[in-house]
């Protein structure tokens, strides 16, 4: 199954003007219970302002101003001297591994989708991690098992076929190379009771090495 951003991102997001007051901003944040607002100027696209960028130029707690003090400083901040400039886009169609790639990379916790210029809509870590969720199959009742065996080319069609056998569904499925020679699948399945089916993957030289 191949997932795109389209499917995860939040379409037509709350955005703001370059010129919102800071304060204004982390309202709109908390009434809405976001954590970044995409920042726009004569409706193009100019930034991204988060949660944290707008605590960062906000007065620390130990400043020795007074309260009218802060107050009035915040109100004069706009969100365009908090904002990420140029903030990193993808389009609609990237796949959520290169939607993670990219992230990961560029250490941040959104990516804004554009589409023939025009914002459309936004990804963020928690989409990510709810896709890989449904993906792997991990909040629909079933039984994870491990296969750790040597790598080659047909592996996971004979392991597969095995299950068929025993006319079980496959909820989702994940490889991980221990070396350049070895490799664990992961079996999501929909039985509760898995103990035949193990007891042949073993026997046919499968090795089961975790149920849960």
């Amino acid at each position: 199954m191949v997932v795109f951003v389209r499917d995860i991102m939040t379409p037509s997001p709350i955005t703001i003007d370059h010129s919102t007051p800071v304060l204004e901003a982390i309202d709109i944040m908390k009434r809405h219970r976001i954590r970044q607002l995409p920042v726009t100027r004569q409706g193009q696209l100019v930034g991204l302002v988060t949660e944290r960028e707008l605590l960062t130029v906000s007065p620390s707690p130990a400043t020795t101003l007074s309260i009218f003090e802060l107050n009035y400083l915040l109100s004069k901040m706009k969100v365009s001297e908090a904002m990420v400039k140029n903030p990193v886009t993808v389009g609609p169609d990237t796949t959520i591994e290169q939607a993670a790639l990219i992230m990961r990379d560029q250490k941040i916790g959104s990516l804004l989708v554009t589409e023939k210029g025009q914002l459309v809509g936004i990804i963020t870590q928690t989409d990510i991690f709810e896709a890989l969720l449904r993906f792997f199959g991990l909040r629909r009742p079933g039984t994870r098992i491990v296969i750790e065996t040597g790598d080659r080319i047909g592996l996971l069609a004979e392991i597969l076929q095995v299950v068929k056998e025993h006319r079980i569904d496959v909820i989702g499925i994940a490889c991980l190379n221990k070396d350049d020679h070895r490799v664990q699948i992961v079996l999501r399945l929909s039985t509760a009771e898995p103990a035949a089916l193990v007891a042949d993957l073993n026997q046919r030289g499968y090795p089961v090495v975790h149920v849960s």
